[in-house]
Parts: C-alpha cells; structure tokens; sequence
C-alpha cells in the first residue's frame, strides 16, 4: 500500500473553498486576523473584492456574515474554534441561527491537538455549543478528502452550519477506502466488524482505524464508524451498530459532554440500550505542549482507545 498522504483539514478547507469561489460568486469569506492560520489566505490571493479580513473583531464578524447572507450572499466565517462558538455565541444563536441564515461558521484549530496555544486556545467545547444551537448543523471531518467533500456538500446546504477544521496533519484515509462516500447528516463504516462499535469524528477516525488494526491481533473485530456529521446524527448507523455489535464505543477530540459521545449516548438510551463508552477529553480544560504530547496526555491514543474498547466488551451483556 501506498504511504499515505497527510495534509492538515484546514489546509484542505482553503483550497476546496477557493475552488468552488470559481465558479460560485456568491461566496464570500470572512476572516478575524488570522488568514495565514486558517489558510484563508488562499481565498484572499486569488479573490481580494469578495475577502473580508474584520480583524480581531469575531463578533462584528459574525454580524457582518448575517447581513451577507440575508442579501442573498453565501458567507463562510473564518477564525480559530474557540472564538468562532465561544466569543461569538450571542451573534451566532441570535444574528444567524434564530433567523436560520445560510452562514457557515468555520472554526479552525479546533481540539486539544493546537499543542502549544495552550488551554485558551484549545477548544473542547465547540460541538456541544453549536449543537445546542436549534436548526445549527456541526459537521467535523476526519481528513483532506473528506474535508473537500463537506465543503462542496455546505455549500449547497442552505441554512445555519458549523463546520471544525483541525491544525495538525492528519493521514487521508477515505479516499481509498471501498465503498466510501460523503452525505451531510450520515456517517461511514470504515471497516466492518462484530465483536464492538468505535464511532469517531475528526482526527480520531485515523486512531480508531489504528486500535482496530492492533485489536485484530487480539482477536477482536472492531466495527470502525467514521460520524463527519455530528448533528444531525445519523441514527440508523448507530442503531443498526449499537444491534449488530451490542456495545458502542465513541472517540472524538472533544470533551466527553456535549459532543459526539453524548449525541449517541441520548440517542440509544431511548432507543436501544447498550452499554456506550465516551473516548474523549474529561470535564477539565487543555495544557500547552507539542500536539501529539497534548493528545498523550489526554489519552487521545489508539492505545487507550483499545482499553476503552475492552472496557465496553467487559460490560456487554
């Protein structure tokens, strides 16, 4: 097999939106500073007129893009996670959402793995805000591949969306993978097995893919579910999972309340009780470090998501 390609989601989010910007002139793009970081500098060279740099001003920003989209524009708000969901709230519960605007929230840098900008900056509460949010779509893909494709899909999306990208490069994996394909509001199988169900967002698709590899070796078939979209869920998945395995093991880079984990949990536990097991970051906030230091510390591993896999098979009934 080929080695595989890593590319950072943001890195993939600027390209794919400058492409489409080709032959879409209703896009417009927004950024608070940090176009460099964001790569929305991409958009910005190759179409300065429809380029809005508001500097750091998130909340003006945010404003900004609502009076955009109520003209019939197509706006895409850039700036770092934690200030796109977190300082911004106010204008995107009330200036975006309550109207239902066609306005895409982009937060990048989102999770622990920002590394060394440390607990202000790592963001691990940006999918329970956004999906508290009535009518708000949060979507987080795991890679450059599937990243281009949630892009292309948003943009024909009309309403309020919240779409994570991530600072690290990260293995592209779903461009080769059989029988593959990208739809808001659906998650993947990655790889089938019997014995349990890990269900990954983000970054964490690549380390599931990974625990299941090395829980092979042990004897254990690991269903791997790749759940892009975490609101809304696809349940189906889930519940066709959570009656085939029996036990339901959730991994995202995100705190364990609020997120991805908890959207499965509720949705199970009125539906089809099995025992779920949360893979993420405990009720506490981030530390500064290297990226893949941060994700050790925090048990963000395929390593600990075996023993979270074993953990759930323990209580399987």
């Amino acid at each position: 097999m080929a080695e595989m390609v890593k590319k950072a989601t943001r890195e993939s989010f600027g390209e794919a939106i400058t492409a489409l910007a080709e032959t879409n002139p209703d896009i417009v793009v927004l950024d608070a500073d940090l176009a460099e970081a964001t790569k929305t500098g991409i958009f910005k060279k190759k179409y300065p007129e429809r380029f809005i740099d508001c500097g750091i001003a998130e909340c003006n920003m945010t404003g900004i893009a609502a009076g955009m989209a109520a003209c019939g524009l197509k706006p895409f708000t850039n700036t770092f996670a934690i200030f796109a969901t977190g300082r911004a709230y106010d204008q995107v519960r009330n200036s975006i959402a309550y109207p239902h605007l066609n306005v895409k929230v982009v937060g990048s840098h989102g999770g622990v793995s920002v590394g060394e900008d440390g607990a202000t900056h790592q963001c691990t509460e940006d999918f329970a805000l956004m999906r508290a949010v009535p009518g708000m779509m949060v979507v987080c893909p795991c890679d450059g591949y599937e990243m281009t494709k949630a892009v292309e899909a948003l943009l024909e999306y009309d309403g309020p969306a919240y779409l994570r990208l991530g600072r690290p490069a990260v293995e592209t994996v779903t461009d080769e993978i059989p029988g593959y394909s990208f739809a808001l509001g659906k998650g993947c199988t990655l790889r089938g097995g019997s014995d349990a169900t890990v269900i990954a967002t983000g970054m964490m698709v690549q380390m599931a893919l990974k625990a299941a590899e090395q829980l092979q070796t042990e004897g254990i078939s690991l269903r791997v579910i790749d759940m892009p979209t975490i609101k809304p869920l696809d349940e189906a998945l889930v519940l066709q999972a959570a009656q085939e395995t029996g036990v339901v093991v959730t991994s995202e880079e995100h705190s364990v309340i609020g997120g991805l984990g908890a959207a499965v949990a509720e949705y199970l536990s009125e539906n089809y009780p099995v025992p779920v097991i949360r893979h993420g970051v405990e009720d506490c906030f981030g530390r500064s470090g290297t990226a893949a230091a941060v994700l050790a510390h925090y048990g963000l591993t395929p390593e600990v998501l075996c023993q979270k896999v074993k953990l759930a098979l323990s209580k399987k009934r």
